[in-house]
């Protein structure tokens, strides 16, 4: 199973909306909570070449977008097989 890493915020629908398609999966995955900043809200923006919105999600270390990013791989049929690596 592939690493999966999401940047969060609190109370913030697109994360949510993400994090419910990996559970849909069954897929585990690391959630930083960047709501008041810090190290890892910076990790996060040069991790994403400057994006400043949540969430920001890689898989396996690549940079997969947000939420819409993410909804759209799905749909497409290419989020399961960058999970299954």
């Amino acid at each position: 199973m592939a690493k999966v890493e999401i940047y969060t915020k609190a109370f913030c629908p697109y994360c949510t909306r993400a994090k419910r398609l990996f559970e849909s999966k069954a897929v585990a995955f690391e959630e930083y909570d960047i709501t008041m900043g810090g190290p890892k809200r910076a990790e996060m923006i040069d991790r994403s070449t400057g994006r400043m919105t949540v969430p920001q999600i890689f898989i396996d270390g690549r940079h997969i977008g947000g939420s819409d990013d993410l909804a759209a791989l799905d749909a497409r049929g290419e989020l399961q097989p960058l999970i299954d690596q």
